[in-house]
């Protein structure tokens, strides 16, 4: 297994110092979401077609690769499906420039139980169009178990129905702990083999919910989810989502990132 981190992890950070981090603290991969502050990657600086070609240049002399590219596409509301369809296939886009194999997608919400049946119809169609459009580019789409997806009679379904080589899980680990605790293992069984890439981060639960804390000092026992992957014999990435972006109150990334690389080298 390789070490990465998501770009969400250092907000303020410009991409030329992103790079320089990753290959000092010792990270193989870097998880694109966001970057130079457009948080649209197809729009993002270091990705414009005047820039694209330094940049896989600069990736390749430090000896680091993208591992996805992070977007926010949902496809659980009816209203925005066709913005998020455009928005999908222009991840896949950037991503077969890159030659990046994977862009991160959402279910992402079953809000109504009533209509659970219709909503995730709808979520297994856009997964589908992206999943066939994503053949086309030899570019996967991973579907990252967040919202309502770490539940397994909404992820499993739709899995199922789409029934795309080209449609994959991406295990939040956080995620999956908010939903099943530490009883993972009936949620890895049906999952693993639709596994590509893995966020790792941990939390604690208070009075008033779950918040992320230092990788290690939480609730989240991931050795045991790192033995499981283990166990199955997953190469792919363990990438550190330390979420600075939406929580700015979190620990330096100065601070959280070596932490990290020393924690999970420990459990590999």
């Amino acid at each position: 297994m390789k070490i990465s981190f998501s770009t969400l992890s250092c907000p303020d950070w410009s991409w030329n110092k992103v790079l320089d981090e990753a290959v000092r603290l010792g990270f193989e991969g870097i998880e694109v979401r966001g970057a130079d502050g457009e948080m649209y990657l197809p729009k993002a600086i270091p990705f414009l077609p005047e820039n694209i070609n330094r940049t896989k240049e600069q990736l390749k002399l430090k000896g680091l690769e993208i591992t996805d590219l992070g977007s926010s596409c949902s496809f659980h509301e009816a209203e925005n499906f066709q913005a998020n369809i455009i928005e999908g296939k222009e991840y896949i886009d950037l991503a077969a420039v890159l030659g990046v194999p994977y862009i991160r997608v959402f279910g992402n919400n079953v809000p109504d139980s009533a209509k659970a049946q219709e909503t995730l119809d709808r979520i297994a169609s856009g997964l589908k169009e992206l999943s066939l459009y994503g053949e086309g580019k030899n570019v996967m789409v991973l579907v990252e178990t967040h919202g309502d997806f770490p539940e397994l009679n909404y992820m499993i379904p739709v899995l199922e129905k789409v029934n795309s080589p080209y449609l994959g899980v991406l295990w939040d680990i956080e995620h999956t702990y908010k939903r099943y605790g530490e009883d993972i293992e009936e949620f890895f069984n049906k999952t693993k083999a639709y596994i590509k890439h893995v966020h790792v981060k941990d939390t604690k639960k208070g009075k008033d919910g779950f918040h992320i804390c230092m990788i290690g000092e939480g609730d989240v026992n991931i050795k045991k989810d790192i033995d499981l992957l283990k166990e199955y014999g997953y190469k792919g990435y363990l990438s550190l989502e330390w979420e600075k972006k939406w929580v700015p109150s979190l620990e330096e990334p100065e601070v959280v990132m070596p932490i990290y690389v020393e924690f999970i080298k420990k459990l590999l």
